[in-house]
Order: structure tokens, then sequence, then C-alpha cells
């Protein structure tokens, strides 16, 4: 009977040792975002003059109904952006843009320092009303602390893409 005992503390003890290696603990695909609300640009985030994360905002102000974005540990990402419009000027409530992309931005290590990583997707299509859909993997850095997710326009000839909307409320 002891030895029975024995050998089931033994096997609970390897495997609580193996579970983690296994890599459960990383990139299992747990939730790490769920964002139900997302933020337009406004200022005094439009333009260059006050980045987050060193993603500028989109030079105009924006507005955004309801929208979500959803981030997983192993990468996933899903994305649902509904009327993501102009806000002002002649143009307002429509989108000009035909495609967004989206950042993530993790804080993480580079070299045992603290270091910023913008993670950018492929470009999605975006309709006139401003309604895109994502769902796809990014290459998230180890660690990712601090996720936030961006909807962006899409940067041309080495320029840094502009964010619309951004996780938060």
């Amino acid at each position: 009977m002891k030895a029975a005992l024995l050998a089931v503390v033994a096997t609970a003890a390897a495997a609580t040792l193996l579970v983690p290696s296994l890599g459960l603990g990383s990139g299992d695909g747990r939730k790490v975002l769920e964002a139900r609300v997302l933020a337009a640009v406004v200022p005094p985030y439009t333009g260059a003059a006050n980045p987050i994360r060193g993603v500028p905002g989109a030079g105009a102000p924006w507005a955004i109904g309801d929208s979500e974005a959803d981030l997983r540990s192993d990468g996933r990402l899903q994305i649902e952006v509904n009327g993501l419009v102009l806000a002002a000027g002649p143009l307002a409530g429509t989108n000009p843009i035909a495609n967004f992309d989206a950042v993530v931005s993790c804080q993480t290590t580079v070299d045992g320092a603290a270091a910023v990583s913008n993670v950018r997707t492929e470009s999605f299509p975006a309709s006139t009303a401003g309604d895109a859909e994502f769902d796809g993997n990014v290459d998230l850095p180890t660690p990712c602390f601090a996720p936030i997710v961006f909807v962006a326009i899409p940067g041309a000839n080495g320029a840094p893409d502009r964010w619309l909307a951004v996780t938060g409320r």
C-alpha cells in the first residue's frame, strides 16, 4: 500500500514539473487581452506630438462605434471594428482608408533592458462605413507585458503606422 501511494505521489510530482515545460504558461492560447471597447484618436493624440509607445496618432480626429479586440498568448488576434470614421471635416462620417492594419504593442526586454516591441499585422480591408475584421496571428515577443492593440493606417514608404483606434475608452 505504501509503495502504491509513493508511486502516485512521485507521478504527481513529475507531472507538476513536466506540465510547465510543455509551454502551458506562455503560448498556450489563454486570453491575454479582451477589449470590448476601443477608443478613437482625438486631440492631443492626433499627429506625431504625443505618440503612444512610439505609434503616432492619425492627423485628424476619428470616431468609432462598437468594436472589440481579443489577443491570446499564442499570438492569435481577433479584431472587429464598426464605424471607424472621420469625426469632422468634409468627409466626416466616412472612412477614406481602404485598408487598416493592427499593431500590438508590448513592454518586453531586449538584452536584459526594458523595451517596447510593436508588432504589425498584415493589412485587412475596411469599408467606407469604417467596418473591418481581422482574424490572424502576430509574433508576440517574450515577455509581452501590458499589451495594447491599435487599429492603424498602414505606413507607406517606411513611414510608421498611424493609429486610429486603441484598446481603452
